[in-house]
C-alpha cells in the first residue's frame, strides 16, 4: 500500500500490483478498492494502481464531507496522476467509479490514454434504465432456486418501496453464479460501505449530464464498455446507449456475467480487457 497527499491535504491510499504499463483503477461504491481483487488476473498483463477513494479503505476522511461529491473527486484522480508522474494514464472504472472516470475524461481528456468502463453506473451521463429493462434482464435467471425471493425484492426496488432487506435479497442478481465465492464477496463488499460517503458522492450538484455528454462526444481516446449479459444494474441495452456517447467506443457483453464479471469468468474478462489495453 502506498499513499499520496491530495489537493486539500487529505491523505489517500492506493494499491499497486502486477507488472507492465500502469492502469489506474477506480472502484465503485465509492468503497475501498479491495473488492476488485486483481481483476481476474489482469495484473499479469498490466500494473494495476487501485485508488481507495477518500474516506474508504486506508484513505483519510477529509475535513470537508462535501468533498466526497463525485465531481470534486476528479481532483483526487488528477492528484494521483501527478503523483505517479504520468503524462497520460489508462483508466479502468467499475460501477459508480465510472461516474468519476467519465467526469475526469471530460475535464482532462488529454490525460487519458484508454478508458475501460466495467458494468458502469450511468448517473453522470443521465441514461435512464427502465424498470421493465431491469426486470427483463433479471428474468434471464428465473430457473435458479433463489430467483423468486430476489425477483420480489427487485420489484419492490423498482416500485420505490425497497427496504434494506430488499437490497440484500437482490444480491444474487449481481453474480453469474450465486455460489459460496459470490456470497462471501457480497458480504464483504456490504461491510466496506460507508453510507455517509455514498450519500455525499451523489449529492446535489455531483452530476451535469448534458455537459458531460457534450464533452464525451469530443473525447477521442478509445473506450471499452464491458457489460454482463445478466446484470440488471447495467443491462447490455443501456450499455450500448452509453457506448454511443463516444466517438470511438467498443461494447463487449460477457456471456452469463453479472455486475462483477471478473469473478464470473476470469479468463474471458481478462482476455477482453487486456486486449483493449494493449
Amino acid at each position: 500500500m502506498e499513499f499520496l497527499t491530495s489537493y486539500d491535504g487529505t491523505r489517500l491510499s492506493y494499491h499497486v500490483s502486477g507488472d507492465g504499463a500502469p492502469a489506474v483503477c477506480l472502484p465503485g461504491g465509492p468503497t475501498a478498492a479491495a473488492y476488485l481483487g486483481d481483476l481476474g488476473g489482469l495484473s499479469a498483463h498490466r500494473q494495476l494502481i487501485m485508488l481507495d477513494p477518500r474516506g474508504t479503505g486506508r484513505s483519510a476522511k477529509p475535513g470537508d464531507a462535501a468533498s466526497y461529491r463525485c465531481d470534486r473527486l476528479v481532483a483526487d484522480v488528477e492528484a494521483l496522476r501527478v503523483h505517479l508522474g504520468l503524462d497520460r494514464m489508462d483508466l479502468l472504472a467499475h460501477c459508480a467509479g465510472a461516474n468519476l472516470a467519465v467526469q475526469y475524461a471530460a475535464r482532462h481528456p488529454r490525460r487519458v490514454g484508454r478508458l475501460a468502463l466495467i458494468t458502469p453506473s450511468v448517473r453522470a451521463v443521465g441514461i435512464a434504465i427502465s424498470g421493465d429493462l431491469r426486470r427483463e434482464t433479471a428474468r434471464l435467471r428465473q430457473g435458479e432456486p433463489w430467483f423468486p425471493e430476489a425477483y420480489a425484492a427487485l420489484e419492490a426496488i423498482v416500485a420505490g418501496q425497497a427496504t434494506n432487506a430488499d437490497w440484500q435479497a437482490v444480491g444474487p442478481f449481481s453474480y453469474g453464479r450465486w455460489d459460496e465465492v459470490a456470497r462471501a464477496h457480497h458480504a464483504a463488499d456490504a461491510e466496506r460501505q460507508d453510507p455517509e460517503v455514498m450519500t455525499a458522492f451523489g449529492a446535489q450538484g455531483a452530476f451535469d449530464p448534458d455537459a458531460t455528454r457534450a464533452a464525451l462526444a469530443r473525447f477521442a481516446a478509445p473506450v471499452l464498455l464491458l457489460a454482463g449479459e445478466v446484470d440488471p444494474a447495467a443491462p447490455p441495452a443501456a450499455m450500448a446507449e452509453f457506448a454511443g456517447l463516444f466517438p470511438d467506443a467498443e461494447l463487449v457483453v460477457q456471456p452469463r456475467a453479472g455486475h462483477f464479471p471478473w469473478l464470473d469468468d476470469a479468463g474471458r474478462f481478462r482476455s477482453a480487457v487486456a486486449a483493449f489495453l494493449e
